[in-house]
């Protein structure tokens, strides 16, 4: 398999890797070998679970159309492993397989198929195709044509944080003593929540005490796009905000607060309006007077 492009940190971008049809081949060699349980005598039928199961199953045998008449259920990737859940549940005595095992295996972020090479977004389009016909609309009409398209990039857009390193953006700083809070507030940003792929949308309020350096204000403006550009929940985007500058900036007091309004609330379901509020201290913001002055800087 040859990796295209490198994932050098956990919450970079994802590693791309080509698999070739003879990483496939020796995948499905090894695999038949392993499983012992099946007849010898005859051709195995084979479930592939839709999509990329249903690409590999003539390799292990005769495809069919219902896992309850299949000898041997495949799948090209497990990911988190509850689909296979599913099918094991259901069929417990029909043998699993599967090519690759992101569980157990490292390095699979985003694996591209041979059947999927010819597509330049390495698949996600025809995904986007596929929910837009099962909504029950024409992809292909006039104005849905060109939205696949569209999706994808605002998707790569909406999650570029993925791709900004928090230790570069607070990298360079500046030799000043300072023993006040430096304090950006009222920073918009725009996220996505990573439960509804909905947009949460407002602002954040970044203050710390600074060491023996500081760093230029807009730097914590490109932290908060850092963190907010990625899947998220506001709570756990807070606590990274202010983790990052205590620990890159070696600050000794630290406090974010942030004020959003979620979509996936007021749009959907339960269908309110309302604010959420999360805030994160640390260090010497935690304490008394120097909380106070913080949160009452905040609020104004």
């Amino acid at each position: 398999m040859e990796t295209v492009a490198a994932n050098a940190q956990a919450d970079r971008a994802p590693l791309k890797t080509a698999v070739t049809w003879s990483d496939i081949l020796g995948r499905v060699a090894q695999l038949r070998a392993g499983i012992t349980s099946l007849p010898e005598d005859r051709p195995w039928y084979v479930f592939g679970i839709p999509r990329g199961g249903c690409a590999i199953a003539p390799l292990f045998g005769i495809p069919v159309d219902d896992p309850a008449d299949a000898d041997l259920i495949v799948d090209d990737v497990i990911d988190s492993g509850a689909t296979i859940s599913v099918y094991r549940k259901i069929w417990p005595d029909t043998p699993i397989a599967a090519l690759f095992d992101k569980r157990t295996e490292a390095g699979l972020d985003w694996l591209v198929f041979p059947w999927e090479a010819n597509d330049e977004n390495g698949g996600p389009r025809d995904n986007v195709v596929r929910i837009l016909q099962y909504l029950g609309v024409d992809p292909a009409s006039d104005g849905l044509h060109d939205t696949p398209d569209r999706v994808i990039r605002a998707m790569a857009e909406m999650t570029e944080g993925y791709r900004e390193d928090p230790a570069v953006i607070l990298a360079k700083t500046f030799d000043q003593k300072c023993d006040e809070i430096v304090m950006v507030r009222n920073v918009p940003f725009t996220s996505l929540c990573e439960h509804h792929l909905m947009p949460f949308v407002g602002e954040a309020t970044i203050g710390y005490l600074p060491g023996e350096r500081v760093v230029g204000l807009s730097k914590l403006a490109r932290l908060l796009d850092c963190y907010a550009k990625r899947l998220q929940i506001q709570e756990r985007m807070t606590a990274q905000i202010a983790d990052a500058i205590q620990h890159h900036l070696q600050a000794r007091g630290v406090g974010v607060v942030v004020r959003a309004h979620h979509a996936c609330m007021s749009a959907r379901g339960i269908r309110k309006q309302g604010d959420m509020v999360t805030s994160a201290l640390r260090g010497s913001m935690k304490e008394g007077s120097l909380r106070a002055e913080f949160l009452s800087l905040a609020e104004r």
